[in-house]
């Protein structure tokens, strides 16, 4: 369980000893974390849950005739920034830049960075769902959990 909890934390860098080099300023912003678990699970859902609204927001207000393109690119912009640091909450800044791009979660990074501005509003909303798979990898058995539940509403 202890092992289980490093590697969440961040604390663990897959070595076998477990020792980190520390040199890097996301490493140390990760050793000095005291955030317990619980903490890091609320800071994840608040960041992610605002995220979300607002890029919501953003997109709904994208129709507002002259100013709507603007305030979309800001509001949007803002929401990703904060969905995407609601999972250093649950892992670190360090650990998460380095499995953004894991075989796992390569076509959900990939799909997140999309851009192609004809079809906005669909990748606005596949960039949701790739984050929301993105952000559930890293809470223990979630992807499982939603697969069961999406299986039993089918």
């Amino acid at each position: 369980m202890d092992k289980l909890k490093r590697v969440l934390s961040g604390q663990d860098d897959g070595s076998a000893d477990g020792s980190a080099d520390g040199s890097g300023i996301l490493e140390r912003a990760n050793q000095v974390s005291t955030l317990a678990w619980g903490t890091r699970m609320k800071g994840f859902l608040i960041c992610f849950v605002l995220g979300a609204l607002s890029s919501i927001l953003g997109t709904c207000l994208l129709w507002i005739p002259g100013v709507g393109l603007a305030v979309f690119a800001v509001l949007y912009s803002v929401g990703n920034i904060c969905a995407l640091a609601s999972t250093m909450f649950l892992i670190g800044p360090s650990r998460q830049l380095r499995t953004m791009c894991a075989k796992e979660r390569a076509l959900a990074t990939a799909i997140m960075l999309w851009k192609n501005y004809g079809l906005a509003l669909l990748f606005c909303v596949l960039q949701f769902v790739a984050f929301t798979w993105y952000g559930l990898s890293y809470i223990p058995f979630a992807r499982d959990a939603v697969l069961k539940l999406f299986s039993l509403c089918v």
